[in-house]
């Protein structure tokens, strides 16, 4: 009597285990380079969308609105608050501490868990309430763990323009 083999041997199956491991090792870099580079665009939108709030936002409420940018230990964190440009400084976790006449709108901390850099030319953007213009024109860097770059160049406008030098980055023009 023949009978007819059914599943799969031991061996069979740690071959094909060991050809997956071999699969999934070379496509583990790859995988790291593609996660770099979605932490970077994310955070990159995320603050151009920001910049873009606290313009907008300073002409609703008719109050001058500023975007200030810090780096600690803990990373980077940039506040969207009233006042002047020392009156907000980044939590260790949570909300921004404030002044007495100054309030916080929003708070982004970027961790070095997420790494990225974050470097600007200004410590912080004002935005007017009359027109939406911004005091002074400033550009915010952000750098990926792989080198490359997105850059946010906010004019005195008030208009925010990303580029990526050298085009390193798909999908955003060259600076």
């Amino acid at each position: 009597m023949n009978k007819k083999q059914r599943g799969v041997t031991l061996i069979e199956a740690c071959v094909t285990v060991a050809v997956m491991a071999i699969v999934a090792s070379g496509a583990a870099p790859s995988m790291q380079a593609m996660l770099d580079a979605r932490r970077l665009d994310g955070i990159a939108s995320q603050l151009a969308s920001d910049l873009q709030f606290a313009r907008v936002s300073a002409v609703a409420r008719n109050q001058r609105l500023r975007l200030s940018l810090q780096t600690d230990a803990g990373g980077t964190c940039y506040v969207v608050h009233t006042g002047a440009a020392d009156a907000c400084r980044c939590g260790e976790s949570g909300p921004a501490v404030c002044s007495p006449g100054a309030s916080e709108v929003r708070t982004v901390r970027v961790s070095p868990a997420d790494r990225v850099q974050m470097q600007a030319n200004v410590a912080s953007i004002l935005f007017d309430p009359v027109h939406g213009t911004s005091t002074p024109a400033g550009t915010v860097r952000m750098i990926g763990a792989n080198g490359r770059e997105l850059r946010h160049v906010v004019n005195v406008m008030g208009r925010v323009r990303t580029c990526s030098p050298q085009g390193s980055v798909a999908g955003y023009r060259a600076c």
